[in-house]
C-alpha cells in the first residue's frame, strides 16, 4: 500500500484520467494528491478528485514552468480557493513554485530571464498557505529551493512538501530542520543521487509520487506512468535503508495522510 503524493491526474488523455485512479485504487494505492498547473487544469483536477472523496486529494495553483499570471489572474485565482476553503473543502495548495529549467534553459541561449514575477507569485501562494493553513506542494529544486524557503520562512508556512527534490546538502538540512517533506520518484530506482537522499533524508518526512504522466527510465521504460509505481518506490527505499517492507510502507503512507489530512485507516 502507498500513496502517490504528486500526480498530474488532469495531464492525462481526457479518456484516460477516471480509469487511471479507479485502477490505481484497485491496484492498492490508498490516495493520491493531485496537483493543478492553472486555473482551467484546477477545475478539472476539482472534478477528478470529487470522483473519490477521502482517496483524492485535491491541490490547486499555478504551475511555475510557465508565464506568470497577472495579477488581475492571480488574483481570481486565489479569491476561487478562498471560496472553497470557507465551503469546507479539503485541499492543498499546489503545484507552485519557481522556473528553475524555463530560466536555466534561458540563461543558457544567452538570453536574460526576469525571476522577479515569479518569485512574486510564489510569495502569493505561500502567503496563502499560511493564511489558509493548508499543505504546499512545491516545483523548487537546486538553488530555487533555497529561495523557496526564504520564501516560506517569511510567510510562516507550516506544511511544505517538495516534490521530486534535487539539491545541495545544505539545502537538504534547512529542508529537514524545519520539519518540511520531501518526495521520491521512481528513478529511485536509478539515479544515484536520489537514491542517495532515500538513505540519508529522515525517514519521518518522505513520501513517494510519480508526478504523472511524465515518464521514467531504467526498468519503467517505455511503460505508462501510474499511480501504483509508487510501491516500487516503497520497496526501494526499504532495500536502501535496510527495512520490511512493511515498515517502509506504514511509515510513507502514514507521512503522506497526516501532511496532507488524509484519514488514516486501522490497519495504516
Amino acid at each position: 500500500m502507498a500513496y502517490d503524493a504528486h500526480l498530474h491526474a488532469d495531464q492525462y488523455p481526457p479518456e484516460r484520467r477516471e480509469a487511471l485512479l479507479a485502477e490505481a485504487f484497485a491496484a492498492g494505492v490508498r490516495g493520491i494528491v493531485a496537483v493543478s498547473m492553472n486555473l482551467e487544469s484546477c477545475a478539472e483536477t476539482r472534478r477528478l478528485s470529487a470522483l473519490w472523496p477521502g482517496r483524492a486529494m485535491p491541490a490547486y495553483g499555478h504551475h511555475p514552468e510557465q508565464p506568470p499570471l497577472g495579477p488581475s489572474e492571480l488574483a481570481r485565482l486565489c479569491d476561487w480557493i478562498r471560496r472553497l476553503a470557507e465551503s469546507g473543502e479539503a485541499f492543498a495548495i499546489g503545484e507552485v513554485g519557481l522556473p528553475y529549467y524555463t530560466r536555466t534553459e534561458a540563461e543558457a541561449r544567452g538570453e536574460a530571464f526576469d525571476e522577479a514575477p515569479y518569485l512574486a507569485q510564489l510569495d502569493v501562494f505561500a502567503g496563502l498557505a499560511a493564511e489558509l493553513d493548508r499543505p504546499i506542494a512545491l516545483h523548487a529544486v537546486y538553488e530555487d529551493a533555497d529561495k523557496a524557503l526564504d520564501v516560506l520562512d517569511r510567510r510562516g508556512v507550516r506544511r511544505a512538501h517538495f516534490h521530486w527534490y534535487k539539491g545541495a546538502p545544505e539545502t537538504t538540512t534547512r529542508i529537514a530542520a524545519r520539519g518540511y517533506f520531501i518526495s521520491l520518484t521512481p528513478d529511485v530506482l536509478y539515479e544515484p543521487d536520489i537514491r542517495e537522499l532515500a538513505v540519508s533524508f529522515p525517514l519521518g518526512q518522505l513520501m513517494a509520487e510519480t508526478d504523472g504522466p511524465w515518464p521514467f527510465e531504467g526498468p519503467f521504460a517505455g511503460m505508462e506512468t501510474t499511480p501504483a509505481m509508487t510501491l516500487a518506490v516503497a520497496r526501494e527505499i526499504a532495500a536502501l535503508r535496510g527495512l520490511k517492507l512493511e515498515a517502509a510502507e506504514r511509515e510513507l503512507d502514514r507521512n503522506t495522510a497526516a501532511f496532507y489530512g488524509f484519514e488514516l485507516t486501522r490497519d495504516t
